[in-house]
């Protein structure tokens, strides 16, 4: 059991360093996720929240800031992507209104929105983020609080 875990390991390393576009996933530098990939970077990018909204009272930003990352096919940072991310509710459990700069374009690949607020407590909010040319993405759940 012991050899075949080795010769594993020794595969793994072995395609990471003859320029595997999955190199970084090999690695762990991203995490173990083989399903990015999109098989030379030429599929659509895709967006992903990498800062999530957390819980917040009405009327208050959000914070921290939440950020929303592009990414190729392969999984890596688009830094070259221009695109305006936009931000809105995939689901609105009460009927807030999202105040704040709710359309970004990314630097480096990644869209800041630091100062979106809601202004009705409610359980169940989830963001959408959106982009030309990007596939969509959805936030995680949180609450607004009463003030």
């Amino acid at each position: 059991m012991g050899m075949r875990l080795s010769f594993a390991v020794v595969a793994l390393a072995a395609m990471a360093t003859v320029a595997c576009p999955y190199s970084d996933q090999l690695l762990g530098t991203k995490g173990l996720t083989f399903g990015n990939g999109g098989g030379g970077g030429t599929g659509p990018d895709a967006l992903s929240f990498t800062v999530q909204p957390s819980t917040a009272t009405a009327g208050n930003i959000i914070t921290p800031a939440i950020q929303v990352t592009v990414r190729d096919s392969l999984g890596n940072v688009d830094a070259a992507f221009t695109g305006a991310v936009t931000i809105g509710f995939a689901v609105n459990p009460v009927g807030g209104n999202l105040t704040g700069t709710r359309s970004v374009v990314p630097t480096n690949g990644v869209s800041s929105f630091g100062d979106l607020a809601i202004d009705k407590s409610g359980a169940g909010y989830q963001l959408l983020a959106s982009a030309p040319g990007a596939t969509s993405a959805s936030s995680g759940t949180f609450n607004i609080l009463a003030p």
